[in-house]
């Protein structure tokens, strides 16, 4: 019932009987007491019902539209993030909330490695989401998310599926740059972006084809005690623990890249900016910013693809649903950023 409706009711049963009193009382002494208590007993409803209707009132979610955010972003220095995740790691007391059912942490491999070098970093931790790019030199390409609950078998599909997605923007690139008319200037240099893209789309999708050492960070959930034991593998460059995420849908996982070194830049692109397909002219999702935002990677080129990611689960689940693929575009990292073609 909602406070009004209350109110009104309160004043439809105790006003009428008041009334009649203050009538049958003559003198103004009666009068004014009587008067004195209605007074008190409707302040006392007023209250009571204001009381009522807070407490009725459902809280929700306190966390709707909050984002938490954990790596590094354009301009970082990268010798400092590692230097706090450690100490972050070290801090982290094996008591925390969240150290019975572990912590959400990421973590970013020193170098490029194929899905079977993962069994080896990352077999004994419960795995959720693993960031590739295909390394082509000069050569900015697409960041990819791979949902993977079984490392590396599920590894090896979504890169399948990713593969697979790369030899239709191929394809597409192609017969852009086929239909495209005239010989002046801005026509060659259009047919050289769509060929730049279809070039980098073809070279991507045969790289996912043979599981190419192509992936870098992960997001993993662990006790603090097995999370400093990941840390401590030889390919492990940095484990940087996030106690606070609850929720890996309001995360955004913004690891560096095994040749970002000094201070997170974009990595250098020598060919021709790819003209952008049809299907990447959608505004960028809420989940990942422009390039000018503060990210850390390398491609503007590829189309956004989001896909939700599945919890975080150990790696031998008794049953396991078919990967998915989220995409990120490598000037994002994991953030979206206007989609332009692979280039």
């Amino acid at each position: 019932m909602r406070a009004g409706n209350l109110l009104r009711q309160l004043d439809q049963r105790l006003l009428p009987p008041l009334t009649r009193a203050v009538a049958r009382l003559g003198d103004r002494s009666a009068r004014s007491g009587v008067l004195s208590w209605a007074a008190v007993l409707s302040a006392a409803a007023v209250l009571g019902t204001a009381v009522w209707a807070v407490d009725d009132t459902p809280v929700g979610d306190r966390t709707v539209g909050e984002v938490t955010r954990v790596g590094v972003a354009d301009g970082d220095s990268v010798p400092g993030y590692l230097r706090s995740a450690a100490a972050d790691l070290a801090a982290l007391p094996a008591s925390a909330p969240a150290a019975e059912d572990g912590t959400y942490a990421l973590v970013t491999l020193d170098a490029y490695l194929p899905p079977q070098r993962l069994a080896t970093v990352l077999g004994d931790v419960g795995v959720s989401t693993v960031f590739g790019r295909v390394p082509l030199p000069g050569r900015q390409t697409e960041i990819v998310k791979i949902p993977a609950l079984r490392v590396p078998d599920d590894v090896v599909a979504g890169m399948e599926q990713v593969a697979a997605r790369k030899e239709t923007e191929a394809a597409d690139y192609r017969a852009r740059a086929a239909a495209v008319d005239g010989d002046g200037v801005g026509e060659r240099e259009l047919r050289e972006q769509y060929a730049s893209g279809a070039e980098v789309a073809a070279a991507e999708a045969a790289a996912y084809r043979t599981g190419c050492a192509c992936v870098y960070a992960a997001v993993v959930r662990a006790t603090p005690v097995a999370l400093r034991g990941v840390a401590a593998r030889p390919d492990v460059r940095a484990v940087d623990p996030a106690p606070e995420v609850y929720r890996l849908d309001r995360t955004v996982f913004t690891p560096p890249l095994p040749e970002q070194r000094d201070v997170v830049r974009p990595p250098a692109d020598t060919g021709p900016s790819p003209a952008p397909t049809q299907s990447e002219r959608p505004a960028p999702m809420i989940s990942a910013p422009a390039p000018s935002a503060p990210v850390g990677e390398s491609s503007e080129p590829a189309p956004v693809v989001t896909i939700p990611s599945p919890e975080t689960s150990k790696p031998e689940p008794t049953e396991s649903a078919p990967p998915s693929v989220t995409t990120s575009p490598d000037a994002s990292l994991a953030e979206p950023s206007p989609p332009s073609p692979s280039s």
